[in-house]
């Protein structure tokens, strides 16, 4: 029998993720590879038999993206799938033109063909770019259903750094889960907030798997997206995030602008920090391309543990990864509470910066002023911890989720800066879940 050839492009999540629900029992299909991108570390490894099931005895390779031209024609691909999030619309043109001239067809999958169907409520937070605020925006929808007395459950889009066999299901309700799960700092980051205000998180590998465990001890469920992927749950309600920082995105980011067309609710955040002007530009975006999405805007305003210090001092602003990096921010919550308090100098780390770090700072040349918390692995946190060693200031400003204390020693002063959703308008997202979740029990039976 004669099989199509496929190869799935993308980034240790959703191309797992389509390759379960569509390829993986498909005996008219042979998935030749996946690529992978953005994160260090997932290439150069196999897609383990275990996971990928009876079709693939040997499991399956996972090829540095930079060799996809070659597998093609090697691996005699009839097909590649394009399956990873946050990319310019000019950035996945450019691969479908790398696939044409190579011989192989590309396409995209629509993320409703890949969306599995839940028992129970599923309210989905996504966004147009990686760090809009997702992380604090599920905090505060888990906080709304838990003070209605619901029990709520996390889950979270994959980020399978490790050992892929041990992490087909996980779940996370205790510090100590991450420790024992030798958690990267961009999963803590994720993971962190969400176990200390009570709610468990799951993720993984297997996404059928987790949502049937999920099920179980839950009466509804928050997606919480990664980067701008779409939710791989089918959503009773969608809220998906607008940065105004980088309006205009939205409109040319893949598959942000996906997930603006597909938003119940259109969530404008930053707007204590963002132009006014950005933010009337974002409106008018929204009501052009999803004139029924309900627009809602929100600050994120920061706090800072103890403000005091900051003043006078010469600094090192220590941002959240991804958001600054295949995010495109040149800033976050550090360099905002840098700026705001005083500080006397905020220390370029480039000069100082070791190793992987330094490869990050070559990857990512648009930032210049502050540190990514990269560490996808222990060599990257071991750069990390010497990069701030090396880097001559008096006091280090956390932007970062996850405390950085717990996972390298830090011998200067550390100053942590926290941020949280505050809405703006009325009505807001209490009223947009409160009526999703009626018509969810009037349609279903059930709870009201």
């Amino acid at each position: 029998m004669a099989h199509r050839r496929v190869i799935i492009m993308g980034a240790a999540g959703r191309d797992f993720h389509t390759f379960n629900v569509i390829f993986r029992t498909d005996p008219s299909i042979r998935v030749v590879a996946f690529t992978a991108a953005q994160i260090p570390n997932i290439a150069d490894r196999r897609y383990p038999p275990q996971l990928a099931g009876p079709l693939y005895p040997d499991g399956i390779p996972i090829l540095p993206e930079s060799a996809l031209d070659d597998a093609i024609r090697r691996l005699e691909a009839d097909e590649v799938i394009f399956a990873y999030s946050d990319v310019s619309f000019n950035y996945v043109m450019e691969c479908a033109a790398r696939v044409a001239a190579a011989g192989a067809d590309f396409r995209l999958i629509a993320p409703a063909h890949t969306m599995l169907a839940a028992h129970i409520p599923v309210i989905a937070v996504v966004a147009v770019r990686t760090g809009c605020g997702k992380s604090p925006t599920s905090r505060f929808v888990c906080r709304l259903l838990r003070d209605r007395g619901f029990r709520v459950v996390v889950v979270r889009h994959p980020m399978p750094y490790g050992v892929l066999e041990r992490q087909q299901v996980q779940r996370f309700a205790t510090i100590d889960d991450l420790r024992l799960a030798d958690c990267t700092i961009e999963e803590q980051e994720e993971y962190e907030p969400h176990i200390l205000a009570g709610t468990p998180v799951f993720a993984g590998v297997d996404y059928a798997a987790i949502l049937e465990a999920a099920e179980d001890e839950a009466d509804v469920i928050v997606w919480d997206g990664g980067n701008n992927d779409a939710s791989f749950f089918r959503p009773d309600l969608t809220i998906t995030l607008i940065d105004p920082h980088r309006a205009g995105d939205e409109m040319r980011s893949y598959p942000g602008a996906v997930n603006l067309r597909c938003a119940d609710v259109a969530l404008i955040t930053k707007v204590d920090t963002a132009p006014a002007a950005s933010v009337a530009a974002v409106r008018e975006n929204i009501a052009r391309v999803n004139p029924r999405a309900a627009v809602v805007e929100a600050a994120l305003p920061i706090t800072v543990d103890d403000p005091a210090a900051i003043r006078g001092r010469r600094v090192l602003a220590v941002e959240d990864g991804p958001t600054v990096t295949h995010g495109g921010m040149r800033f976050g919550a550090a360099m905002i509470a840098a700026q705001r308090y005083g500080a006397s100098v905020i220390v370029d780390p480039r000069p100082y910066a070791v190793g992987l770090v330094a490869r990050a700072f070559q990857e990512y040349p648009h930032l210049d002023a502050v540190l990514p918390a990269v560490g996808y692995g222990t060599d990257q946190i071991r750069d990390l911890a010497e990069t701030i060693r090396r880097s001559p200031c008096d006091l280090v400003i956390l932007g970062t989720p996850v405390d950085l204390r717990r996972l390298m020693a830090l011998e200067r002063p550390v100053v942590r800066v926290r941020y949280e959703l505050e809405e703006r308008t009325a009505p807001g997202l209490a009223h947009a879940i409160n009526a999703t979740l009626a018509r969810f029990w009037r349609e279903r039976g059930g709870r009201g």
